[in-house]
């Protein structure tokens, strides 16, 4: 079993677990000795009509999972085995899994728990120091880098990829008990609908070999290739109270190469090719760069009519861009807590290129150098549906604020004011955005769920 979050006893009897089974923990949990309580958490499916992810047959995840495909994991190599065995070939293991993440797992753990670093997964032409000074646009000019050195640092990539993102085949719940976090890591949900992500902090999946992207706006940028959460060609997905953070090692800490940050870090929770049907919420994001991005492309194509996400009461905690940036899809967001500022930070809500985004209560929590006209970003698109917004600006008193107004007054051109749906997916009532904070705040994030 496992020890319930506070008040073990209490929690029990109000839950007809009893005293004696609450109490008697052994140190390290096995599937056949966790409580009552996670059992049932682990086998909780997605309520009806809570967001996008309830569409069609709704999420599941691996709640039908047999006792032989339920499993408490504790390292990579673990969460691996309780995914199917092969690490390449799990993203097709479609049997229903129940996976409980105890403690800490990290990407980057070797054979038999051996600690990798960055030189242990770089091909061997590849030097960071060489890659440097070869492509320095001062000596190779702003076209993409090519020739030896840049495939070597393909072959690291595929490196890194083999060990840190981890596949996730369909019929898939993974569940932290309390405490677990997921390190070094991407869980990468690609053609594999039903899964079911819950209750987990997502640390620092770091990029050990960015690419060097010269024609990426005006000064070129470095970019990275891992997400923490990677959504594509999938159907019926529930995130729901994780914590994503970057730790001890955010982008702002990183070095300036060429004149631009050495960004190690891509997305949180990335929602892409193709994929739809997703449900994100009482999530904490906190302390990163860019978040959530939904629609890869400009390019119109496969991705028209799909990626439908709802974003509900997640908190957005000093973050920079992307909370979502949008292509195509319908996204209901409602009911989120946005606490935003800092000389870095550059919007809220991307409208992109055929996207449709409701957005309903949800709260703004500014510090005095965020105009509120400046929580959205025109990124291609043509409307956006925007209601019931409300800010609290500098520690000044929270009212209510039409947003896209404000953008509209000081942008060119206007933004229209219907994005041409309702959403029709939500499980309760929308709060008023002035009780979205405290709600947010005492239940959003991981370690809040009772396991």
């Amino acid at each position: 079993m496992r020890r319930i979050l506070g008040g073990a006893t209490v929690v029990a009897l109000l839950l007809g677990a009893t005293p004696a089974a609450a109490a008697a923990r052994p140190d390290v949990p096995s599937a056949d000795r966790l409580s009552w309580l996670a059992d049932r958490l682990g086998r909780q499916t997605l309520p009806e009509r809570d967001g996008w992810a309830a569409d069609g047959p709704g999420t599941t995840g691996g709640s039908a999972a047999t006792p032989e495909r339920t499993r408490v994991v504790h390292d990579r190599a673990g969460l691996v085995a309780a995914l199917g065995g092969d690490n390449a070939g799990n993203a097709a293991d479609a049997t229903p899994k129940l996976i409980y993440v105890d403690g800490a797992v990290d990407g980057f753990e070797g054979p038999g728990g051996t600690p990798l670093s960055c030189a242990d997964l770089a091909d061997p032409a590849y030097r960071l120091d060489a890659y440097l000074a070869a492509y320095d646009p001062a000596v190779w000019g702003r076209v993409p880098p090519s020739g030896p050195l840049e495939e070597a640092r393909v072959r690291s990539v595929a490196n890194q990829t083999r060990q840190t993102q981890i596949n996730v085949g369909p019929n898939t719940t993974i569940v932290g008990l309390r405490g677990a976090r997921l390190t070094g890591l991407t869980l990468m949900i690609d053609r594999a609908s039903n899964v079911i992500v819950r209750n987990l902090t997502l640390v620092d999946a770091r990029d050990c070999f960015p690419a060097w992207s010269p024609t990426d706006g005006e000064a070129g940028n470095w970019n990275s290739q891992y997400d923490q959460i990677s959504v594509r060609r999938s159907e019926n997905v529930w995130v729901d109270h994780n914590t994503f953070t970057d730790g001890d090692n955010p982008d702002s800490a990183q070095p300036v190469y060429f004149g631009r940050p050495y960004q190690v870090h891509d997305g949180s929770l990335d929602v892409t090719h193709t994929a739809s049907l997703v449900t994100a919420s009482w999530n904490r994001f906190t302390g990163r760069d860019k978040l959530l991005l939904i629609g890869s492309s400009n390019t119109v194509g496969p991705d028209v009519s799909r990626l439908n996400v709802t974003l509900h009461h997640n908190l957005f905690d000093g973050v920079l861009q992307r909370l979502p940036r949008v292509r195509f899809g319908q996204v209901d967001v409602y009911n989120n807590h946005y606490r935003l500022g800092g000389e870095d930070f550059q919007y809220a809500l991307g409208v992109g290129v055929q996207s449709a985004i409701y957005a309903q209560s949800n709260f703004f929590t500014l510090d005095a150098a965020v105009d509120p006209a400046d929580l959205l970003y025109d990124w291609g698109g043509t409307a956006v549906t925007e209601r019931g917004s409300w800010v609290r600006q500098g520690g000044g008193a929270a009212r209510p604020v039409d947003l896209l107004g404000a953008y509209n007054a000081t942008h060119d051109p206007d933004v229209a004011a219907d994005a041409g749906w309702t959403p029709t997916l939500r499980r309760d009532p929308v709060l008023p955005a002035p009780l979205v904070p405290l709600l947010v705040g005492l239940l959003a994030g991981a370690d809040r769920l009772p396991v």
